[in-house]
């Protein structure tokens, strides 16, 4: 019998790397029944709705979804729809792993890290006030009158809230990962020599849950602006990271970088009993309908996928036929190429095809 799963194609280069993954999936043999919706730029625009209940309704009901790139506005217009997503499902743990394959522009090799971001609450809670708003001068004021400290009768408010119970939940989905999938040691990033009611909650309770896997996991904490540095230049020093919200964000697309950049980084976002798979890259609208860019953050998204679902040895299978089309090099997009104008650059589709071809 087929899995259901839903499928939401995405804005800009969405619909084309989404199309790429969707085929090579089913190139493995797997049997997938896709339940198509729609959300973003696109939903806006035929029912005025950036999430519409259909597209919750379809991930709830399918428990798995492939998502392609939904545009987010900076500064301005709407909040993002992936973080409306996973607030909405409770997908509370972002995995992102990184890693280098051969054949890909990087200046590293041999690296294969996880990051795992607690995605729920930290600044991305979307609780904010805006300057000048009546609730913002009443919020200033109170802060004024608890902290004794002055903020600027001009400042915006962003708040961020960090809870136990969060935090715990993101540790231990960090360290039964770990086991599962014979990983050695997990990080912890933090910024909780100053913000020591946040990021110091976030550390403590990381350190109690590493008691519980004392001599099966190694643990070390870090700080997140050494973790920066620490990155570029020791990067083999590390295997899995377990950061708050914002952290991760910021250093998953750090990890990126050393392993070739946003089009090799794939991700998860998981919950209890619900899962929805998607790049990390963006849905960068001037590349729409070019047939030009990369494909493989989605791939690899989807080999990520089959595994969820119990098809271990189809994502591998998948993820096998990236690695030895990277090796070859023949048929990569032109950002996998020493000279991005290269003729000889395949496009996403022959991309794809190459991948197919050695399924």
């Amino acid at each position: 019998m087929a899995r259901k799963v839903t499928l939401i194609p995405g804005d800009g280069i969405g619909p084309e790397v989404t199309n790429a993954a969707v085929r090579c999936i089913e190139a493995t043999g797997v049997k997938i029944e896709w339940e198509e919706v729609i959300a973003g730029q696109l939903a806006l625009e035929q029912t005025g709705e950036l999430l519409p209940v259909k597209a919750l309704e379809s991930i709830r009901r399918n428990k798995v979804a492939l998502k392609g790139p939904i545009v987010t506005p900076v500064g301005t217009g709407f909040r993002s729809v992936n973080v409306a997503i996973r607030q909405a499902l409770d997908l509370f743990a972002c995995v992102r792993p990184a890693k280098t394959y051969p054949g890909t522009r990087s200046r590293y090799t041999g690296i294969d890290l996880v990051i795992f971001r607690e995605n729920t609450e930290d600044l991305y809670a979307g609780i904010e006030f805006e300057k000048g708003a009546p609730e913002t001068k009443k919020l200033i004021s109170e802060i004024e009158a608890y902290s004794k400290k002055q903020i600027r009768p001009d400042s915006g408010i962003s708040i961020k809230p960090i809870s136990e119970s969060a935090t715990r939940r993101i540790a231990e989905f960090a360290f039964e990962y770990a086991i599962k999938n014979n990983r050695k040691k997990i990080t912890a990033v933090h910024k909780a020599n100053i913000m020591k009611f946040t990021d110091g909650l976030f550390l403590a309770v990381c350190r109690d849950v590493a008691k519980k896997y004392a001599g099966k996991i190694a643990f070390e904490d870090a700080i997140v602006d050494n973790m920066s540095m620490q990155l570029v230049l020791k990067p083999h020093n590390f295997d899995c990271l377990l950061l708050p919200n914002l952290y991760g964000d910021i250093l998953s697309d750090l990890c990126a970088g050393l392993v070739g950049g946003l089009g090799m980084a794939p991700g998860a976002n998981i919950g209890d009993d619900t899962a929805v798979f998607e790049a990390v890259h963006g849905s960068a609208p001037k590349y729409k309908g070019m047939n030009k860019v990369n494909p493989v953050a989605m791939i690899l998204s989807g080999a990520l996928m089959l595994k969820y679902i119990g098809e271990v040895k189809a994502g591998l299978a998948l993820e096998e036929a990236v690695r030895d089309v990277l090796t070859e090099g023949k048929h990569v997009t032109y950002d996998l190429l020493a000279t991005p104008n290269d003729p000889a650059a395949a496009g996403t589709k022959e991309m794809a095809d190459a991948i197919i071809e050695k399924l």
